[in-house]
């Protein structure tokens, strides 16, 4: 371990600082802390793909509860994130893999919602995979319908993204802080996580051209067209198939990500889930200045009706979220 390692602040001294200061609940710097315990044995388990029995990029033959195909590190993922959040005062966890909420503890406040394992089709090509969750107060009256509420309800939001660093990212209202797992515990990095206003990057999946609004082509057109079209200036595309791994990129310098609705069926209302996706990682891009939009409105203030509802998804630099909007 080096020196600066050794020096930098581990997350539980961070998080008990400001549980001090009283810009953290105890219970919400629990659930963190026990999602990063449950993170460090999903690196551990990718880190060992292919040379365990198990393989874990296969799919198992089961579905989640959105009718996409488990591979087995999903469900591994789903197993070691319900298991540390089982020791808290947690109301309920809310998977993206599971059809119902797992009720906790009766008597808790908040409530956890999670997609144990994003990105997972890159676990066979060691590729950036990583786990997405949210924390929001729980209503005083506890059904599943209730147990819903807008982004701007949440209280904590952030990732593990598992490639050539496992990391976090981590917001409660105050900003975003970056963590490194060092080998032993996370540890503060030394990065003021701040989104360009600016940006000549752009993330989409360029093969659904033919499916896109006409309002998407028409802006990704206008960004290929580069010095000679309308924008005057070039773009370079970057797309990793990975939320985490593209919201770190553009947490770290900038760009914008899309994932709109298309005319493909099953996408009309977009693909990435609202409670599970869009409404963290809207909740950390905007507390780094950046924009996150469905298209028209911001994400975090829609009104989740599902626990597995989708949506259109475009954040990251400010000006050109606000450009895409004013298409």
């Amino acid at each position: 371990m080096s020196q600066s390692s050794t020096l930098a602040p581990s997350l539980t001294a961070f998080l008990q600082s400001d549980i001090r200061a009283g810009e953290l609940l105890p219970d919400a710097e629990a659930a963190v802390l026990g999602l990063a315990e449950a993170s460090i044995n999903i690196a551990e388990l990718a880190a060992q793909n292919g040379i365990s029995q198990t393989a874990l990029g296969a799919v198992t033959g089961e579905e989640n509860a959105d009718g996409d195909g488990q591979k087995a590190l999903d469900v591994l993922a789903d197993q070691l994130i319900e298991q540390a959040l089982a020791k808290t005062s947690l109301v309920a966890y809310l998977s993206e893999e599971r059809e119902q909420p797992v009720p906790l503890s009766p008597s808790g406040q908040l409530v956890c919602a999670c997609d144990p394992l994003d990105g997972s089709s890159n676990i066979d090509n060691n590729l950036t995979i990583g786990t997405i969750f949210s924390l929001y107060p729980a209503p005083d009256h506890k059904t599943e319908t209730n147990l819903l509420c807008p982004g701007r309800d949440q209280i904590a939001a952030g990732f593990f993204a598992y490639g050539p660093q496992t990391a976090l990212l981590l917001t409660y209202g105050n900003g975003v802080f970056a963590f490194c797992f060092d080998g032993t515990e996370y540890r503060l990095m030394d990065w003021q996580v701040r989104i360009p206003c600016q940006t000549s990057e752009f993330a989409i999946n360029a093969a659904n051209h033919r499916h896109w609004s006409t309002r998407t082509a028409s802006y990704i057109d206008q960004l290929l067209a580069g010095k000679q079209g309308g924008r005057g200036r070039n773009f370079n595309m970057r797309w990793a198939g990975s939320l985490v791994a593209d919201c770190w990129r553009i947490l770290r310098r900038g760009g914008i990500f899309l994932y709109p609705e298309d005319s493909r069926r099953g996408y009309e209302y977009g693909r990435l889930r609202l409670v599970y996706e869009a409404n963290p990682i809207s909740f950390l891009v905007e507390q780094a200045g950046g924009l996150a939009i469905d298209g028209e409105q911001d994400i975090l203030d829609i009104q989740p009706t599902d626990l597995h509802q989708r949506v259109p998804l475009i954040f990251g630099s400010a000006d050109e979220v606000e450009w895409y909007k004013s298409e």
